[in-house]
């Protein structure tokens, strides 16, 4: 046998290849891991390779989750979000990753959490509250957490810190969370009655064009053509989400106030640095739906209602889906159910005429 167990209980191979010895630790002191990473080495061989990358030495989390963030601040620099979600994430990860017993020590290192590719983190998540608020999770917190523990051991592999990712078998939670709360024009009237200046033309532009909110937040003056009414959205994580839509009345009504005069990069500018669009309103809405007594209402809900009337209005489903820069027809389902009942009409209104003709042209022959 070629794997044999030396000092401190690490085990070694010895073998030759094409007249060569090759003798190297393997690190392990486990038997069968050993084996394979003999057999391993000998298939890299084989290959016509030198040998096996030899491994830096590994990180702890917090280190390597540093090295992580950084690199992801530049990788992303265009989506600037995507950025934003790993740093919640790795809060999230640090803290319950530094209290298990097995990585608990400073020195412990990103390798030991393997353990986890069983799901613990994902069933640990999925039970513990959130820290302030002590409410339940939700699955899509917890999978855009583990998408982020994926990623930074990805980003370990490319280094050649680590050779594997423990992460890259535990399934995602069944979010479930797809929700089409749809307002009312009755409900519109009293929520645009509470909603502040900024709010409310920010909330009108998504109802007349279904553009989300954060590509509502970051209009810029050069991609609005009041003459031609339209209005192009340039960033996005997709070429889909990269549209050029037309405007309504309302909408060029809207956007030709606060563009006129306008000295800042944004139609929204941030309070505090005009340089910067205007980060969320989502404080303004939450006290506008409140104050205005309606149902429960997310400000991305509008979207969602400009989607269904379009749907009910009669755009087909190809169209609404680029309308709402979709890159598959499969997103824009949801938005069916309201066309059904009209549909169901005109089949029925369709049957009637034909049964109706085909009686009329029987009627002759049974006459005469």
């Amino acid at each position: 046998m070629s794997v044999f167990k030396r000092g401190g209980g690490i085990y070694w191979f010895e073998f030759w290849h094409h007249g060569r010895r090759y003798r190297k630790s393997t690190g392990v002191r486990n038997c069968r891991n050993a084996e394979d990473i003999e057999r391993a080495f000998r298939t890299a061989l084989n290959k016509g390779e030198v040998g096996i990358t030899e491994r830096k030495p590994i990180p702890g989390f917090r280190s390597s989750m540093s090295e992580f963030l950084q690199w992801s601040e530049e990788e992303h620099a265009a989506h600037p979000r995507t950025h934003t979600r790993y740093k919640v994430s790795t809060l999230a990860l640090l803290r319950y990753l530094e209290t298990l017993p097995s990585i608990r020590s400073p020195r412990k290192r990103s390798s030991d959490s393997r353990q986890h590719d069983r799901g613990e983190f994902k069933t640990a998540r999925s039970k513990r509250g959130r820290v302030l608020t002590k409410k339940r999770l939700h699955p899509a917190t917890v999978n855009r957490e583990l998408a982020c523990l994926k990623a930074l051991f990805n980003f370990i592999i490319k280094a050649d810190v680590v050779m594997k990712n423990p992460v890259s078998r535990v399934k995602l939670l069944a979010e479930n969370n797809q929700q089409t709360r749809v307002l009312s024009h009755a409900e519109e009237r009293t929520y645009f009655e509470k909603t502040s200046p900024v709010l409310r033309d920010i909330a009108r532009l998504i109802l007349e064009t279904g553009m989300r909110p954060e590509e509502v937040y970051t209009i810029r003056p050069e991609n609005v053509d009041l003459e031609r009414r339209t209005i192009q959205v340039p960033h996005s994580k997709t070429m889909a989400a990269r549209r050029l839509l037309t405007l309504t009345s309302a909408a060029v009504e809207v956007l030709k106030r606060r563009m006129t005069g306008l000295e800042t990069a944004y139609v929204f500018p941030c309070e505090a640095d005009s340089k910067r669009p205007i980060p969320k309103v989502n404080n303004a809405h939450d006290r506008a739906v409140k104050d205005s007594k309606i149902a429960p209402l997310r400000l991305y809900d509008l979207r969602h209602t400009w989607a269904t009337r379009a749907a009910m209005s009669g755009i087909d489903l190809v169209t609404l889906a680029a309308m709402l820069g979709h890159s598959r027809i499969q997103m824009v389902l949801r938005y069916a159910h309201p066309t059904q009942a009209k549909a169901m009409e005109q089949l029925e209104k369709f049957n009637a005429a034909q049964q109706i003709a085909a009686f009329e042209k029987d009627q002759p022959a049974m006459t005469q």
